[in-house]
Protein backbone atom coordinates (compact mmCIF):
# COMPACT_ATOMS: atom_id res chain seq x y z
CA UNK A 1 0.00 0.00 0.00
CA UNK A 2 1.33 3.53 -0.61
CA UNK A 3 1.19 6.89 0.27
CA UNK A 4 -1.83 7.92 -1.70
CA UNK A 5 -4.03 4.98 -1.09
CA UNK A 6 -4.05 5.59 2.55
CA UNK A 7 -4.39 9.21 2.42
CA UNK A 8 -7.04 8.58 -0.27
CA UNK A 9 -8.52 6.16 1.80
CA UNK A 10 -8.43 8.60 5.10
CA UNK A 11 -10.24 11.26 2.86
CA UNK A 12 -13.07 8.87 1.97
CA UNK A 13 -13.28 7.91 5.80
CA UNK A 14 -13.39 11.67 6.66
CA UNK A 15 -16.07 12.71 4.04
CA UNK A 16 -18.37 10.32 4.88
CA UNK A 17 -17.81 11.44 8.33
CA UNK A 18 -18.65 14.71 7.59
CA UNK A 19 -21.24 13.93 5.51
CA UNK A 20 -22.94 11.86 8.71
CA UNK A 21 -22.85 14.77 10.57
CA UNK A 22 -24.12 17.22 7.75
CA UNK A 23 -27.25 15.05 7.84
CA UNK A 24 -27.54 14.68 11.79
CA UNK A 25 -27.79 18.95 12.11
CA UNK A 26 -29.74 19.08 8.93
CA UNK A 27 -26.56 21.35 7.03
CA UNK A 28 -26.59 20.70 3.36
CA UNK A 29 -23.53 22.77 3.05
CA UNK A 30 -22.01 20.15 5.25
CA UNK A 31 -23.34 16.85 3.52
CA UNK A 32 -22.18 18.66 0.04
CA UNK A 33 -18.68 19.20 1.30
CA UNK A 34 -18.41 15.75 3.16
CA UNK A 35 -19.47 13.89 -0.34
CA UNK A 36 -16.70 15.69 -2.17
CA UNK A 37 -14.48 14.87 0.17
CA UNK A 38 -15.32 11.12 -0.59
CA UNK A 39 -15.11 11.71 -3.88
CA UNK A 40 -11.50 13.01 -3.85
CA UNK A 41 -10.76 10.13 -1.92
CA UNK A 42 -11.63 7.31 -4.10
CA UNK A 43 -9.97 9.37 -6.75
CA UNK A 44 -6.55 9.94 -4.77
CA UNK A 45 -7.10 5.95 -3.73
CA UNK A 46 -7.76 5.17 -7.56
CA UNK A 47 -4.39 6.92 -8.63
CA UNK A 48 -2.65 5.61 -5.98
CA UNK A 49 -4.39 2.23 -7.42
CA UNK A 50 -2.52 2.47 -10.78
CA UNK A 51 0.60 3.49 -9.29
CA UNK A 52 0.90 0.63 -7.13
CA UNK A 53 -0.22 -1.88 -10.12
CA UNK A 54 2.49 -0.19 -12.42
CA UNK A 55 5.40 -0.64 -9.32
CA UNK A 56 4.29 -4.53 -8.94
CA UNK A 57 4.10 -5.06 -12.56
CA UNK A 58 8.04 -3.70 -13.09
CA UNK A 59 9.52 -5.42 -9.88
CA UNK A 60 8.46 -8.64 -11.72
Amino acid sequence: MNKEQVKGSVKEVVGKVQQKVGEAINSPEQQIKGAAKQAEGKAEKAAGDVKQAFEDSTKK
